[in-house]
């Protein structure tokens, strides 16, 4: 049966809440986990490739969540979506450090209640005659369902950055990726993906720009697209997921 409350302030915001199962919890890579889960009723949300999800990580009326309100969620984006099976997939880098939402992410596991909030963002495909996607692990969460609903007959440049190549996220479709890999340094201010950049071959024509990841790195590419390549700001759609020491960005 659904899990129900009858906290007021809880059933104000419940027409945006999803209370759902864990069905399936694995690692794609050895720092990107699937976590899958079920809804116990249908989801009456529209949902756009490249949104997230917020999931409930502490209980926000507990004495810890009032104390810390920052504390209770954390942002993950959605990977697949199956209305018709009610069912959603995660798709979370696990990077180094410590938090809330890194513990649940190593943790969580198959029969686990979850509570979300659906959806969220604006990092989403516009027209444009060409797509580029530039980022690293966690930008490949959301770049995976963009390229996906664009199809395999879309112009499509991507230059992906990652640890090793034991960390290539798989992208769905046929296109040609171009993967780069730190070997051990940091993602942070990517001299790695800045210098394949400078070095990548882009169609002639603006096109639809997408730069996803940590936030100093999306900042340096944004930049290098105006000033050498002459893209236009409106062009270019940056979304910092993470930066050391912070959280909320997604």
């Amino acid at each position: 049966m659904p899990r129900r409350t009858s906290n007021p302030l809880a059933m104000a915001f419940a027409k945006y809440k999803v209370e759902a199962t864990v069905t399936e919890a694995e690692q794609v890579t050895p720092s990107m986990r699937s976590i899958r889960l079920v809804a116990d009723e249908a989801i009456p949300f529209h949902y756009v490739p490249g949104q997230h999800v917020r999931v409930q990580i502490n209980d926000p009326l507990s004495v810890y969540g009032i104390l810390r309100p920052g504390q209770t969620l954390r942002t993950y984006t959605i990977w697949d979506f199956a209305p018709e099976e009610r069912a959603l997939e995660l798709r979370v880098h696990i990077h180094g450090g410590e938090g809330i939402g890194l513990k649940w992410a190593k943790e969580v596991r198959r029969g686990d209640p979850v509570t979300l909030w659906w959806p969220q963002g604006d990092f989403f495909l516009r027209e444009a005659p060409y797509h580029l996607f530039i980022g690293e692990e966690a930008a490949s969460a959301a770049f995976g369902p963009m390229i996906r609903a664009l199809g395999d007959s879309a112009r499509v440049v991507a230059l992906l950055e990652s640890d090793s190549v034991l960390h290539d996220v798989p992208i769905p479709g046929l296109h040609a990726l171009r993967r780069v890999h730190r070997h051990g340094a940091s993602a942070v201010s990517s001299q790695t993906l800045l210098a394949a950049l400078a070095e990548l071959d882009l169609p002639d024509g603006p096109g639809a720009a997408y730069v996803a990841g940590e936030a100093k790195t999306c900042q340096m590419v944004r930049d290098y697209l105006m000033r050498e390549r002459q893209w236009a700001r409106a062009g270019i759609k940056v979304k910092p997921f993470w930066s050391p020491g912070k959280y909320g960005l997604h």
